[in-house]
């Protein structure tokens, strides 16, 4: 009896012990999606380390002593700032390939506008060896409205389909002029000809509610997730369904289309030119310009993009109730007002603007003929009553440890990181990447060095190193300098800032203010002079400085070597 009790117990054991296994098994198994590390992933690591050989390599070239051990790492941050930022980033580029400084770049990390720029450059595997073609994209011709249009009727068909998608549309056949429907996730794959990319979004709940470790979210051809918390998923899988870190059904990964309408969707929100009212604006405003922004450029991609007589018709009758809206004469009024008078104010022009358009969308729908133009149009005004952007599944559905404002949704919201700060910083600072030198091209339109201050206060919030910025040179905001070395002493990276516009191409402030407001980012798209004038101007930038980049890469080479 005693045997066989015996025999019972070691049975039953064995069987907890097979049970216990099983269950850490299946844990194992459910978290494996989630990566939560504040280290480099394996993919990002190996892609690095073969980089570092074309660094290398670039660097003897320029007759920069360097070995295998001291190769810096250097990270080029270009700033937002709509299609001025997109053009400006291909000609510091361009100058870069022709004075030998390209290869020497780890990473390119973009935002906002730039991130238009990158996800047209890396659909070619190669560009960072042929600038010249890279160069040419700006006037090529341009995507056929019925390829854009049957990509958005598909499109419309998914659970998630948002304002976003029509946006990643019109930036990518309107400005860029080229519709990349490949995956990020394809580029992990690739050689490591390019700098590694690091694209930038915000988390929209978190940003406007929530601690700073849930608002910035990078996207990587390996990994996505958020900087801060470390918790990051494979890209291939951002947007498919997660509970408690358990993945419960994949979906099909975002093309660069659609990623580009999140990356850059800044501009659908900002204050277009005839609003020359100064004060508040508050949400009802906010909600009015959103409409009208939307439709704009709706109208600006149909016209750029079709001949078809009937179509044209169509959008010059949108076209003329937005005119009717935002005649000279409502600014004049407003300045008269005060803001609750204000704020009924752009309640009712809210109202009657959707009236108006919804009028407009029922003489489309009686017509007895449809064109693919007007139901384009009446799925987008469905969108904008709606107004959702970045619609995403949420990889952090009640997974442990997150803040409320990610871990209690089921979808959270992507958004255009220029709206926290206007130059990817977050992901280069700290150990993660280890950045030696960062370099900045500030084409953003405010308030010069804002972003530089903003990614101060950043780093001073979360403790991580910074380089000093005096504050006399602040001073210099409305006419700043070509170039500003910002140094690192130990841990801090070292930045060196470079301004588009600024006092060796323009003679005064007011000049610096003409060439902002000429080249604003909310406009139709650029004429190919003015391509050719932003093209020409940020190359120029980057061949005036070569010295002042090749003594600071120089001098990140020692750094590394200290390091080591």
């Amino acid at each position: 009896m005693q045997t066989r009790m015996l025999n019972l117990s070691v049975s039953l054991i064995c069987l907890c012990f097979v049970i216990s296994g099983a269950l850490v098994e299946a844990t194992d198994n459910m978290e494996e999606h989630i990566h939560h590390s504040h280290s480099l992933c394996a993919g990002e690591q190996d892609y690095v380390d073969r980089r570092k050989r074309v660094v290398l390599e670039s660097l003897n070239k320029l007759g920069i002593n360097c070995s295998t051990d001291w190769v810096p790492h250097i990270a080029l941050l270009p700033s937002g700032g709509g299609q001025r930022a997109a053009v400006g980033l291909v000609g510091s580029l361009y100058q870069m390939e022709k004075d030998g400084l390209l290869d020497s770049l780890l990473y390119l990390g973009g935002v906002s506008g730039s991130t238009w720029s990158m996800s047209t450059l890396y659909s070619d595997p190669q560009w960072s060896v042929n600038m010249d073609r890279a160069v040419s994209m700006f006037s090529g011709p341009g995507v056929e409205l019925e390829h854009a249009l049957a990509w958005l009727d598909k499109r419309a068909n998914k659970e998630l389909f948002s304002l976003t998608d029509v946006w990643g549309l019109l930036t990518s056949a309107a400005i860029m002029k080229h519709m990349d429907l490949r995956h990020l996730s394809d580029e992990a794959s690739r050689n490591a000809t390019n700098p590694y990319p690091i694209y930038s979004a915000v988390e929209k709940g978190c940003f406007s509610d929530g601690p700073i470790e849930g608002k910035w979210f990078e996207v990587s051809p390996h990994e996505a997730g958020f900087t801060e918390l470390g918790l990051f998923v494979e890209t291939s899988l951002l947007g498919s369904k997660f509970h408690s870190g358990e993945l419960l059904e994949q979906k099909l990964e975002r093309d660069m289309v659609e990623l580009q309408g999140v990356l850059g969707s800044a501009l659908a929100c900002s204050i277009p030119p005839w609003f020359n009212v100064d004060g508040h604006i508050d949400s009802a405003a906010e909600e009015f310009f959103r409409i009208y922004n939307t439709l704009d450029k709706l109208v600006d991609l149909i016209r750029s993009s079709t001949s078809d007589p009937t179509a044209l018709s169509d959008v010059n009758m949108l076209q003329k109730i937005l005119e009717d809206k935002v005649n000279v004469n409502r600014s004049t009024l407003l300045k008269s007002k005060n803001m609750e008078e204000r704020k009924s104010i752009f309640q009712l022009w809210r109202v009657e603007l959707l009236e108006e358009v919804d009028t407009w969308s029922h003489s489309l729908e009686d017509r007895a003929f449809k064109t693919s133009v007007s139901e384009l149009i009446m799925k987008v005004i469905q969108l904008i009553k709606k107004w959702e952007w970045g619609t995403t599944r949420n990889h952090l559905y009640q997974h442990k440890d997150v803040p409320p404002c990610l871990g209690t949704k089921e979808i959270f919201h992507l958004v255009d990181a220029g709206l926290l700060i206007n130059v990817a910083y977050p992901p280069f600072l700290g150990e993660k990447r280890d950045i030696d030198l960062i370099i900045v091209l500030e084409n953003s339109a405010g308030t010069m060095f804002e972003t530089l201050t903003l990614a101060r206060e950043y780093a001073a919030e979360l403790k991580k190193p910074f380089p000093e910025i005096d504050d006399k040179v602040l001073e210099e905001r409305e006419w700043p300098k070509d170039c500003y070395v910002f140094e690192g002493k130990e841990k801090e990276p070292t930045i060196v800032y470079m301004p588009l516009f600024n006092r060796r191409n323009c003679q005064d402030a007011e000049e610096i203010n003409a060439k902002m407001e000429e080249f604003r980012a909310f406009q139709l798209p650029f004429s190919e002079t003015k391509i050719k004038f932003v093209l020409e101007t940020a190359e120029a930038n980057m061949k005036n400085n070569k010295e002042t980049l090749l003594r600071e890469i120089n001098k990140a080479v020692l750094r590394r070597e200290n390091k080591k």
